[in-house]
């Protein structure tokens, strides 16, 4: 009994990994909420002297970047270990942050945004795989979305941070600078970290090498556990000994590239529930409802607080419901927000209460996602594919999260333009439908499966597509 508790809960070993790793995690959140307190200074005419086309490129160039990075972020942690990868990534954020931070223009800025993307979108994809491949089958879930709460948590801490230094900062036209510089210190306590963290057992075994892998394991598993889940390890390995490289026609494969249209489709699912809207563009959209300029900054700090808090929950939840419905509920919540949103928005307009309105509608919509949607997302990702698959496949169903993204955050201020506040969120309710049908209809119950469980639960499904039980 006494083994089998200490299986159940992740051991220190486990937990300092995760906890250095998913620094991350911190990086990709802080550094994609920061721009949107620093746009406002770095636009004015002593400096950057931006446009509002130049904005959007200085914006949305780390999407792109972010889209190039998961494609390719996968297959060099295939190829070069994601330990190795990890520490990569974390000199990319430094040198892309330090750039940022001195750029004399905007070209300059662009680029090294552009570089900072290549990060963020590197280690959206090698985290959360690390984490689910150190994790056991017990407490994956609550480790994986470790990252995911960095992420937030990231967020948040650039939200705070724009507005305590726009706010006491006398100097304001270079406090951007100030701004962008702060991600520099946890990229190089991510790099001084991870040479304290051992590389993944799965990924040592995929190169030949058992001994080094079962000494990791021993680390962080009971004795017997390390032996029974290297044997595992082994054995799912062998039997995709036809794929000795992980190239994209292996993706021809039936139930290879069935996993690969479910991996597409959580993350596309992920981002037209219009959640980056909110986070990219939740002062202006608050400010559009009513709310002056300063009321708007200071609800958008009080989204990354709520965005903390859920995610806390979720992690929460995550041990205890089951992915599915919890994803589904989650996109029934956030539908229910953006279509009340958009009737609040046509049926209230320039009335002294839809300001809250939309801002209670915002706090309901971020709950349900951060609770829900975001912690589902990451985790299922990182376990659905095979072994010899996780890196490039992650890195594909990545590559169109970011892509999806990167043109939700150019298209959002147009339609904002265009066709106002309420029909915009019509449009993402009408999204998160489709969504929620996609969701119903394709995807698996993974909760409880060890990562060579749910390999075998999509290799049996045979012509006819007939399900089989992986519980």
């Amino acid at each position: 009994m006494e083994n089998q508790l200490e299986h159940k809960q992740p051991n220190k070993a486990i937990k300092k990994m995760a906890f250095i790793a998913t620094f991350g995690g911190l990086l990709f959140g802080y550094d994609t909420g920061v721009i949107n307190g620093a746009l406002p200074f770095m636009s004015q005419k002593d400096q950057l002297n931006l446009t509002p086309f130049l904005e959007g490129l200085v914006a949305s160039s780390l999407l792109f970047g972010a889209a190039i990075g998961a494609m390719f972020g996968g297959r060099l942690s295939d190829r070069h270990g994601r330990r190795k990868n990890i520490m990569h990534l974390a000199l990319l954020f430094f040198m892309a942050s330090i750039g940022c931070t001195l750029a004399p223009n905007t070209e300059i800025m662009i680029i090294f945004r552009f570089l900072l993307g290549l990060a963020v979108g590197g280690a959206s994809v090698t985290v959360p795989t690390f984490l689910a491949e150190i994790s056991s089958r017990e407490n994956r879930g609550a480790i994986v979305t470790r990252n995911e709460l960095m992420i937030v948590t990231g967020q948040l801490l650039a939200f705070t941070f724009n507005a305590i230094l726009g706010t006491v900062w006398d100097d304001t036209a270079h406090i951007w600078r100030w701004m962008l510089v702060i991600s520099s210190l946890p990229a190089v306590m991510l790099w001084f970290g991870m040479l304290t963290v051992p590389e993944s057992p799965r990924w040592l075994i995929s190169k030949g090498k058992a001994e080094e892998a079962l000494s990791v394991l021993q680390k962080i598993r009971t004795e017997s556990v390390a032996q029974v889940e290297i044997k595992e390890i082994s054995e799912s390995i062998k039997s995709d000994s036809d794929h000795e490289k992980a190239t994209f026609s292996d993706f021809s494969i039936p139930w290879i590239r069935r996993i690969l249209f479910l991996g597409i489709g959580i993350a596309v699912v992920n981002q037209i529930t219009g959640v980056n809207s909110i986070m990219y563009y939740g002062t202006q959209i608050l400010q559009e409802s009513g709310f002056g300029t300063q009321a708007a900054l200071i609800a958008n700090v009080a989204n990354g607080i709520i965005s903390v808090i859920a995610m806390l929950f979720g992690i929460w939840l995550l041990g205890r419901v089951r992915r599915r419905p919890m994803l589904i509920i989650g996109l029934c919540g956030t539908v229910t927000s953006l279509l009340l949103i958009g009737l609040f928005s046509f049926t209230l307009e320039g009335t002294s209460t839809l300001p809250y309105l939309v801002l209670s509608m915002t706090v309901m919509f971020l709950g349900f996602f951060q609770g829900a949607i975001g912690p589902v997302t990451w985790l299922t990702l990182s376990e659905i594919f095979p072994l010899k698959l996780r890196g490039i496949g992650m890195g594909t169903s990545v590559f169109f999260l970011w892509v999806t993204n990167f043109v939700i955050g150019l298209t959002f201020p147009v339609l904002l333009g265009s066709i106002g506040l309420s029909a915009t969120f019509f449009v993402f309710a009408g999204l998160g439908v489709l969504a929620l049908i996609f969701v119903s209809k394709y995807l698996p119950e993974t909760k409880g499966c060890s990562l060579e469980e749910l390999e075998q639960y999509f290799r049996s499904y045979d012509d006819n597509k007939k399900k089989v039980s992986i519980s």
